[in-house]
């Protein structure tokens, strides 16, 4: 039988992906709430970005104080990352298989933007965060809202199809509400699972924001 390779998503350039213009404030307030309800760190806080793409993101919480190590599949993602935010380190992997002998000592906040919807295990996003967090450290995570109203409201409207559309090669394969995601978590042992919402109008918001104790 023939193995069947899945393709690179390729990034084009070092720019900012759209969802980060609804996302930069709840992330960064979710952000500086945990490190506030955290023993202060020795030093600056440490920050492992999971799917970091192009480096933009990884680069906008170094701006904010933060070390930050990101981590992405994608060689045209880290080759832009890494020539384009000298401030971060950056290290190609996936979610299946970390770099772990370099990503140096333990974090205290781990964030994923917008990654677990894409993976067929999204277990294992939790599972490596466990192992590579501080002792009461945090995860945040972003992905799509999906809720009773806004799912009604795309039947209703006639963009079920296009919404959820099988045609995006690499595209989203998990669609997470409130209840399946805590219920995830939870599964996985995590405890203080708060949530925040972003874009468009209440209960048709584009994504939801996480935020929980290892």
């Amino acid at each position: 039988m023939q193995t069947v390779q899945n393709p690179e998503y390729t990034y084009q350039d070092n720019q900012t992906g759209h969802h980060h213009a609804y996302l930069k404030a709840p992330l960064l307030a979710l952000i500086h709430k945990a490190i506030a309800n955290s023993p202060p760190p020795d030093n600056n806080p440490r920050i492992l970005d999971l799917g970091c793409g192009n480096g933009s993101l990884s680069h906008m919480l170094s701006q904010q104080g933060f070390e930050v190590v990101g981590v992405e599949e994608s060689a045209s993602g880290i080759e832009l990352a890494s020539r384009s935010y000298p401030d971060c380190k950056f290290l190609q992997g996936s979610i299946y298989n970390l770099p772990t002998a370099q990503l140096g000592e333990k974090f205290d906040i781990i964030v994923s933007v917008e990654v677990i919807e894409h993976l067929v295990y999204p277990k294992q996003l939790i599972k490596v965060a466990k192992e590579h967090l501080k002792p009461g450290g945090h995860l945040i995570l972003t992905t799509p809202y999906h809720g009773y109203l806004k799912n009604l409201t795309l039947s209703l409207s006639g963009k079920m199809d296009q919404h959820f559309t099988v045609l995006w090669e690499g595209g989203h394969i998990k669609f997470f509400s409130v209840a399946t995601l805590s219920q995830l978590l939870r599964q996985e042992g995590c405890t203080d699972i708060q949530f925040k919402f972003s874009g468009r109008l209440p209960y048709l918001w584009k994504s939801m924001l996480c935020s929980c104790r290892m």
